[in-house]
């Protein structure tokens, strides 16, 4: 949802480029995850759903601990979970070893969460993970020793409005 210095990268994202992204997918009626690295990018957001370019209800991936982005904290996350739309869905991930922090984070605050090799390689300090199912199986341990509950497949297709012809 916008640009971010990443560590010693720089990604470049636009408002016309987010703008012309949005168009696209409206036009091919897909629902687009909003991935959000700082509070700007809620900010760009929020005024995008305001002006109709971006359906709702949205759905937010809160993207954090990355080098010069949102911190991977609970301040940060509540912070930000507090800034998006009433009607959103969302969901937050940390990455390296703040990801499964991040998980019991976003499950005590009510959100989703995401995990995987794309974002962490390891299961804990120095034991690297052999599978995302593994990374998945210990993220599920977590949610469940809080006393939430894991969505199934079907409720996730619900909660994400995916319908069997999708």
């Amino acid at each position: 949802m916008g640009s971010l210095n990443f560590g010693d990268d720089l990604f470049i994202n636009t408002s016309d480029d987010i703008v012309e992204i949005a168009r696209l997918a409206a036009e091919v009626d897909t629902r687009i995850e909003l991935e959000v690295f700082d509070t700007g990018h809620i900010q760009l957001a929020r005024y995008l759903l305001r002006k109709k370019l971006i359906a709702s209800p949205p759905l937010f991936q809160l993207c954090l601990g990355v080098p010069w982005g949102a911190p991977a904290d609970v301040e940060t996350a509540l912070l930000m979970r507090n800034s998006l739309p009433t009607d959103a869905t969302w969901a937050a991930f940390g990455i390296g070893p703040a990801q499964f922090p991040m998980v019991a984070i976003a499950s005590v605050l009510g959100g989703h969460t995401r995990v995987g090799l794309e974002d962490n390689l390891y299961l804990e300090r120095g034991v690297f993970a052999p599978s995302n199912a593994s990374l998945v199986e210990r993220a599920v341990n977590i949610i469940e020793s809080l006393g939430d509950r894991v969505a199934t497949k079907e409720q996730a297709r619900t909660i994400l409005g995916i319908t069997e012809s999708t």
